[in-house]
C-alpha cells in the first residue's frame, strides 16, 4: 500500500499573532526553513509528497515553492490567509482560493488540482465550498474529517478517496482525512497534533490498521519541528486574554522535539507519494460516487 505524504504549509508565527493577539504581519522565514527539513527528508529517501500551501507563504517566499516544484512534489492551495471556511462568505471563500491557486500556478509552472482547508473547516454547514471548489477548476479536496469533533468533522461521511456528485450536476473528489475506529467510534488519526502528543506506536499502529482497507493520509505543519522558539508578546492583552493565548501556546510547544524522529521513522517504514497519484491509484480500481 502507497500513502499518502502531505504537509500543510503554514507559518505558526504570523497565523498566532493574527488569530490570538490582533497582529497583522507577513510569514516569517522560519516556515522556509522547517519545510526545507521536510524537503531534506524526502529527497534522502527518494519520495515526493503534497504540500499544500497558504498563498500568503507562496507570495512572501515564491523561491520556497519553486523548489517544492523541483523537487517532483505537488502543490496545492490551504487558502490564502489560513481563514476557516465558516469564517467566509461563499464570494470570499472563492476569492481567498482562487488567487491562491493561480499565484502558486505562476510561480510553480505546474497546475494545482489539490485543496485542504484551513481547520479541516469542511463540514456540513459549510458543504457549500466543495461547489465552489469544483467551479474554481479544483479537481479534489482533502479537507473533510469523517467524525464527530469538537472544533471540525463530518459524522457519517465515507472514509474512502470517492467522486462526490454535486447539486449542479459537477464533480469533485474528496480525499477524507485518516481516521481509525476504536471500541465503536471513529478518531483522527495520521498527522498534527495526534503524531506530537502520541508515541510514534500510535501512529504506526493506526497506519497498518487503515492500510487494511485503504491508503493513509498523514498530514502535518512545519512548525511542528521548530524548536527552539521565542516567548509570546502578550502585551496590550487583558490578563486572562494573556492567560489564554499562553495556555494554547503552551499546548502547540508540547513534545514538538519528537515530531521530526517520528516522521522519519514513519518514512522509513512505509511507502509515500503524492494524495494526486494516490486518488489516481485508488480511482482507477473502482468508480466511486456519492452525493454531497
Amino acid at each position: 500500500m502507497i500513502h499518502a505524504f502531505t504537509v500543510d504549509v503554514e507559518d505558526y508565527h504570523n497565523i498566532i499573532a493574527r488569530d490570538w493577539l490582533g497582529r497583522e504581519g507577513p510569514p516569517t522565514r522560519a516556515v522556509v526553513e522547517n519545510t526545507g527539513r521536510f524537503l531534506a527528508h524526502l529527497a534522502k529517501r527518494h519520495l515526493r509528497g503534497t504540500f499544500f500551501v497558504l498563498g500568503e507563504v507562496a507570495e512572501t517566499f515564491p523561491s520556497l515553492i519553486r523548489e517544492i516544484a523541483a523537487g517532483g512534489h505537488e502543490l496545492g492551495v490551504h487558502g490564502f490567509f489560513h481563514r476557516q471556511v465558516f469564517k467566509l462568505t461563499s464570494g470570499a471563500f472563492r476569492k481567498e482560493v482562487v488567487d491562491a491557486k493561480k499565484l502558486i500556478e505562476d510561480i510553480s509552472g505546474q497546475p494545482v488540482r489539490g485543496h485542504r482547508a484551513p481547520a479541516f473547516s469542511i463540514m456540513p454547514n459549510t458543504a457549500w465550498a466543495l461547489d465552489v471548489l469544483a467551479d474554481a477548476g479544483f479537481a479534489y479536496d482533502s479537507s473533510i474529517f469523517p467524525i464527530a469533533g469538537r472544533r471540525y468533522g463530518w459524522p457519517g461521511f465515507r472514509e474512502d478517496i470517492h467522486e462526490v456528485s454535486l447539486a449542479d450536476g459537477r464533480k469533485i473528489i474528496e480525499a477524507p482525512m485518516s481516521t481509525v475506529t476504536l471500541f465503536g467510534k471513529r478518531l483522527p488519526a495520521c498527522g498534527g497534533g495526534y503524531l506530537r502528543h502520541f508515541p510514534g506506536m500510535i501512529t504506526t499502529w493506526a497506519l497498518k490498521r487503515i492500510e487494511r482497507n485503504r491508503p493513509a493520509i498523514v498530514y502535518t505543519h512545519p512548525y511542528e519541528i521548530e524548536l527552539p522558539i521565542g516567548a509570546l508578546d502578550t502585551s496590550g492583552l487583558s490578563p486572562a486574554d494573556a492567560s489564554r493565548v499562553l495556555r494554547f501556546h503552551k499546548l502547540q510547544l508540547r513534545n514538538r522535539g519528537t515530531v521530526e524522529r517520528k516522521l522519519a521513522a514513519l518514512l522509513d517504514a512505509f511507502r509515500f507519494d503524492t494524495l494526486w497519484n494516490v486518488i489516481q491509484r485508488e480511482l482507477s480500481k473502482t468508480p466511486r460516487k456519492a452525493s454531497a
